[in-house]
């Protein structure tokens, strides 16, 4: 289904649109951050939080850190500010993208067996579905924070997987 290039190039795109939403929510101020903007997590903060959240819950079901634990919605509140929440999306977009240059074919195979908080029992799903699974979920409340900032007057830059800088 996926191979450890797509890994790869995926990583690099999570940490490039993660660089460019936090340069242009560094254009805010807090209460701008964590004005309710009647999205799924409310604010732009909550959703780039729960968005760093479901990071962490996955790569340690990869086995990589440990999991912030609780449910999708404590996540909202994992940071308490922009520069807290950059800090610790800049140590997470790291990991990730060590992970995906260690990955090989092999390990993207078979299942992975997890208990869910969000459907309340233990899963079983293919490794590389749950890969996948992980990039769309950054890719998709990105897009809700994109949408937000554009909102609030900002421009959170180029978004097209084919815009991204080469690896320099």
């Amino acid at each position: 289904m996926i191979t450890p290039a797509y890994c790869v190039t995926m990583a690099r795109y999570n940490t490039w649109q993660n660089r460019q939403i936090a340069r242009a929510m560094d254009k805010l101020d807090e209460a701008a951050l964590t004005q309710d903007r009647g999205a799924f997590f409310g604010s732009i903060l909550a959703t780039a939080n729960h968005l760093l959240w479901g990071d962490r819950t996955w790569m340690a079901r990869f086995g990589v850190g440990e999991a912030p634990g609780g449910r999708p919605r404590d996540g909202a509140t994992l940071t308490p500010t922009h520069a807290v929440w950059y800090s610790e999306r800049y140590r997470m977009d790291g990991q990730i993208e060590i992970w995906a240059e260690r990955q090989s074919s092999v390990d993207l195979t078979g299942n992975l067996t997890w208990y869910s908080p969000a459907a309340g029992r233990e899963m079983s799903k293919p490794v590389g579905l749950c890969v996948a699974h992980m990039f769309n979920h950054q890719t998709h409340h990105r897009g809700q924070i994109h949408a937000m900032l554009t909102a609030a007057g900002v421009d959170p830059g180029d978004t097209d997987l084919f815009l991204m800088p080469d690896p320099s």
